[in-house]
């Protein structure tokens, strides 16, 4: 019987190994391909210029320049509002039928297709609201978009501080919003900050969405006051120029370029989001 068991852990196990090592090679091999593929497209112009017919240049400098509006934009509408929402739950909402409700309406939005986000965004912030294909109404768009996925970061990292905590902190005389800023916020820093990087690299990966809202125009602005006036300005980002790339202009080559350079991005993100959720983890202090 012993034996029996053995043998078919080691069934399993191998099964397991095999799965692991076809995700590990699969995932190898895509990003081998997309680097072969695009390196040879990068280099100073690439990453500094726009793509110019007259003047013969191929560039994604624009680009850059719309992602990194969309995800400031983004995050200002969107972090305030998700990690309000997740203290209120964790920490004010008695439990209840409203707060279940509330949690499942937050899992259904998260689990809804990004094209439909966009569809809803162009309806209303477009064309309701006036905003018409702009860098605003894209960000709006994806702060819908990627704020169940900060409130249910939020709310598991409050959720792994220990009651002692708390109850300690008003034991003491403190009050409960002055427990929750110097205590709970610190206490759960990583999995906030983890939560927050995660949506970021959801930013910048999102395509579907911004057809409908952001447009494609990769202009740069070229005053310091176009800054300002450009989130009411149609912008592509870099996911966008991927894809007119590869499926309008038929510019593989171009394609690939910013492939690589959104790999290299995605893997910063990962990165910097394993070191600032160790920086910040109070419990090994």
């Amino acid at each position: 019987m012993h034996k029996r068991v053995r043998i078919m852990d080691s069934i399993l196990y191998g099964i397991i190994y095999i799965c692991a090592s076809f995700s590990v090679l699969l995932l190898v091999g895509i990003l081998a391909y997309v680097c072969v593929k695009g390196i040879g497209a990068i280099n100073w112009s690439f990453l500094t210029s726009v793509s110019s017919s007259l003047k013969g240049t191929v560039g994604i400098a624009g680009n850059i320049v719309n992602t990194l509006y969309i995800i400031v934009l983004s995050m200002i509408v969107s972090l305030p509002i998700g990690i309000g929402a997740a203290i209120y739950l964790n920490e004010y909402a008695k439990p209840g039928k409203l707060v279940n409700m509330i949690e499942f309406a937050i899992e259904t939005l998260a689990g809804i297709p990004s094209i439909i986000y966009g569809l809803f965004g162009m309806m209303f912030f477009g064309q309701s609201l006036k905003m018409g294909y702009s860098l605003l109404t894209g960000s709006l768009t994806l702060s819908l978009m990627i704020l169940p996925l900060i409130v249910r970061n939020t709310q598991e990292s409050l959720k792994t501080v220990p009651d002692s905590y708390r109850q300690g902190a008003i034991g003491l005389g403190a009050g409960k919003w002055y427990m929750i800023r110097t205590i709970l916020i610190p206490c759960s820093l990583p999995g906030i900050i983890t939560g927050v990087i995660l949506s970021v690299g959801r930013i910048v990966g999102e395509s579907a969405a911004l057809l409908f809202t952001a447009g494609s125009a990769k202009i740069l602005p070229k005053t310091f006051k176009g800054l300002f006036s450009k989130i009411f300005q149609s912008g592509g980002t870099m996911t966008i120029q991927l894809y007119l790339s590869a499926t309008a202009d038929g510019d593989f080559s171009t394609a690939f370029g910013i492939a690589f350079v959104l790999i290299v991005i995605v893997f910063g993100i990962n990165v910097l989001t394993k070191v600032l959720a160790k920086k910040f983890d109070n419990t090994k202090r």
